[in-house]
């Protein structure tokens, strides 16, 4: 799991670093005690990261769930009776894993999850915009279009506009340009530009700032816009910053029912993410789904029993990982220790760590997701990925992650039923090895992102040193999303040494390169 550190450990300082912010700013956000979110986030690295089958997936608290804590919160009296219910929404999480549920991750199209990555970019990008001018008006975990402070995201952004923070300002903006230089420039020169992370360099800069202009009246940053980690008196009386569940409610068929939709969001979240992380990941491995789901179950049970917020995969936090280079589960384990020792010892450091600075970071992070080339991408693509991914953007930007989601997947749902009323999806596969393990694989004539599940499962089974012959020729449409799943077969192939040939109308092709590149992005046969 340490193999390879050099990586690892870097990646792990940034999402550190992003982490912090999230994890306070989230359970401000659902009005829960700040340790919350803190202990959140180290149970989802360090046990969740643990146990998870996700190379680069981070877990932590959601901005997802921040709304069902705040109201559930409020109806079950209390948050130590709310705990009870994270406990029993991380066992039933595990029931789900057991029942294989996980097989749900399969089915959402590529569209929309490219859409629900796009669109958190771009959510992350407008919410830190008040942060990096010094107004923190809304907590930074806050991701919903109507915010917690009465406004929405653009009438926060413009009341951020009327109270600019001097000081916090100049030391975003000179972060910022730390970290763009960092990323385009320095990294390209040197190793040492690698290990040394441009967030660490930025946050050390922002801590020097506030140090040596606290008493300057026109340059200096307010002490509201720092970090605000909660101080125990000392290490024995840190115990008093955790709550417990009050399992005296455990009856209560409110604690039932709020637990149950805790546990369904939750696992909604984390497999939606788990399909996300995967298709950034640079290494196309695939992360088993049930095993996360047990992962995720056993970190809400231990989380749930030690004050913590309900957990799961998080994209912020995953894509931040992946950015920085992480290359194993290693990055996130770490990151949850570097919460652990840093709440415990340095409380009073975290706590001169400019907000504005931590908003130039995660600027950085909503920009690679949200790039513009993407747009030009999906449009290319043709209208059946780009309506469903334009729908998911909005959705989120507007309502929040879920209903955003379900907006694009409905509507992906309608194409593909537009498309493929008349023809049934099917995978036939015909074994021709003869003891030389050569496979003949059809292709019905319209293959949806509905057979990704099963043609995945069919690819992954065939045995090391084979031959494939993927046959296409009576294929009239191939969704983009199997093309993307023959696209990262290939990569697997050549590490399993199996060969693949080609068979379309176009003529035979071995081994191709590129799937997306011979079907010319919107591929034909008979």
């Amino acid at each position: 799991m340490f193999k390879y550190i050099k990586n690892d450990l870097p990646a792990s300082i940034v999402v550190f670093f992003v982490a912090l912010p999230l994890c306070l700013g989230i359970a401000l956000a659902s009005g829960a005690p700040l340790f919350s979110g803190l202990i959140a986030g180290i149970v989802g690295g360090i046990v969740v990261g643990s146990l998870s089958g996700s190379q680069i997936g981070v877990s932590g608290p959601a901005a997802g769930l921040a709304a069902i804590v705040l109201t559930a919160i409020s109806t079950l009296g209390g948050f130590e009776n709310f705990l009870v219910a994270v406990v029993i929404g991380g066992v039933i999480q595990i029931i789900f894993s057991i029942l294989r549920a996980g097989v749900i991750a399969y089915y959402f199209p590529s569209s929309v999850i490219k859409g629900m990555l796009t669109g958190i970019g771009i959510i992350i990008i407008l919410k830190q915009i008040p942060h990096f001018f010094g107004y923190d008006a809304d907590p930074g975990g806050d991701f919903a279009f109507f915010q917690v402070d009465g406004e929405n995201t653009f009438s926060g952004i413009i009341n951020a506009l009327g109270s600019i923070s001097l000081g916090a300002t100049l030391i975003a903006t000179v972060s910022l340009a730390i970290l763009i230089l960092w990323d385009r420039v320095l990294s390209q020169k040197s190793k040492i530009f690698k290990l040394i992370q441009g967030p660490l360099v930025a946050v050390v800069l922002g801590i020097l700032y506030y140090v040596f202009t606290k008493d300057n009246p026109q340059f200096a940053i307010s002490p509201n816009h720092l970090v605000s980690v909660p101080i125990p008196e000392s290490i024995d009386t840190l115990g008093n910053l955790l709550s417990f569940p009050n399992f005296s409610v455990i009856g209560s068929p409110e604690i039932w029912l709020t637990a149950f939709t805790i546990a369904l969001v939750a696992s909604l979240e984390t497999l939606l993410c788990v399909e996300a992380t995967d298709k950034l990941d640079p290494y196309k491995r695939t992360t088993p789904t049930n095993k996360e789901l047990f992962a995720q179950g056993v970190g809400n049970t231990i989380s749930g029993l030690v004050g913590g917020l309900p957990v799961t995969q998080v994209i912020v936090r995953s894509s931040a990982n992946i950015q920085s280079g992480g290359r194993t589960k290693a990055s996130a384990i770490i990151h949850g220790f570097f919460l652990l020792i840093s709440v415990i010892l340095i409380p009073r450091l975290l706590n001169l760590i400019p907000l504005s600075v931590l908003a130039a970071v995660l600027l950085i992070v909503g920009y690679k997701l949200a790039k513009p080339a993407l747009f030009k991408k999906m449009y290319n693509l043709g209208w059946k990925q780009f309506v469903p991914f334009v729908v998911t953007v909005l959705g989120i930007v507007f309502t929040d992650l879920l209903i955003g989601i379900g907006m694009g997947l409905g509507v992906g749902i309608v194409v593909i039923l537009i498309k493929s009323y008349q023809n049934s999806h099917f995978l036939h596969i015909e074994d021709k090895s003869n003891g030389a393990h050569k496979i003949k694989m059809t292709l019905a004539e319209e293959v949806t992102f509905f057979n990704k599940g099963a043609i995945l499962k069919e690819l992954d089974s065939l045995p090391e040193n084979s031959y494939l012959e993927l046959d296409v020729r009576k294929t009239r449409f191939l969704d983009n999303d199997i093309v993307e799943i023959l696209e990262d077969f290939s990569e697997k192939a050549r590490n399993r040494n199996i060969d693949i040939k080609l068979i379309s109308e176009r003529g035979e092709v071995e081994n191709p390169d590129s799937y997306i590149k011979f079907f010319s992005l919107r591929p034909k046969s008979a």
